[in-house]
């Protein structure tokens, strides 16, 4: 299938690994072009290196950080000097503690906040003015299976990434008329960094090993496995893509069914 994606100018948020890198390779192999970020600069430039590398698509890598709003705008601005444009946004990026509601402080709350739902907001705000004049654009915000089933002892992350969805969801109403789709795309327990440091802190914390926690996990998951980034990067490329035009509002999982819910 070709999902009309060569030539397109990707920004992809938090790519230097886990599920951001997994979109950026995904992208890149269907031929579009990147704008990838994290927040070091050595190991984003090796990241870009690597794609490059395997794809032969032109990257461009920078330092940012997505919860500070002056990164975010220079982030933006540097891709549309390279590449006269940004077709597709992917926001995303590192989670928030976890803990329980009383571990956290107020300063804890407004840094969550920052992370997840201020940096899909002012990723969208300073791309959308060129995708309405172009009149074509993609938003996806990479969320989470706790915005439809809260996990436990995640409250940081199941709250805010909840308000990500209610604000894409609105976004997408807003902009639909212009050739703008926005959607959510929420991953389960994914064979990524981030789950795989979960599963240590919460591991250590009952005295048991990760991979006892991680068999705990795919007990709760009917395919009884972890996910992989490719799996879940496949569907990003196609919910980003030229064929997916009629799909706007929607927040789809890849949980391997762990999510109970009917709809």
């Amino acid at each position: 299938m070709d999902l009309g994606l060569k030539g397109k100018v990707a920004l992809v948020a938090a790519a230097s690994r886990g599920l951001g890198r997994a979109v950026a390779e995904e992208l890149a192999a269907e031929g579009a072009l990147l704008v990838i970020c994290s927040r070091n600069a050595k190991t984003i430039n090796n990241t870009a290196n690597e794609i490059t590398k395997a794809t032969g698509a032109e990257v461009l890598a920078l330092a940012a950080d997505v919860s500070q709003a002056d990164d975010v705008v220079r982030l933006v601005r540097s891709g549309i000097e390279r590449f006269d444009r940004i077709d597709i946004l992917v926001t995303n990026s590192g989670g928030p503690p976890a803990g329980q509601f009383e571990s956290f402080r107020q300063e804890d709350w407004e840094a969550a906040t920052r992370l997840l739902l201020f940096s899909a907001v002012e990723l969208a705000r300073n791309v959308l003015p060129g995708m309405k004049e172009r009149r074509w654009g993609r938003i996806l915000n990479i969320t989470s299976i706790a915005v439809k089933q809260p996990v436990e002892n995640l409250i940081l992350s199941n709250s805010l990434r909840a308000a990500v969805t209610g604000f894409a969801r609105t976004l997408a109403n807003e902009v639909a008329p212009l050739g703008i789709t926005v959607n959510n795309i929420m991953p389960g327990y994914t064979r990524t960094e981030r789950v795989e440091e979960l599963s240590r802190m919460m591991a250590e914390k009952e005295g048991i090993s990760p991979a006892e926690f991680v068999a705990r996990w795919e007990k709760e998951i009917p395919m009884r496995r972890l996910g992989e980034p490719r799996e879940f990067a496949a569907l990003a490329a196609f919910l980003v893509s030229e064929r997916a035009s009629y799909i706007t509002g929607t927040s789809v999982s890849v949980d391997g069914g762990w999510i109970r819910a009917l709809i």
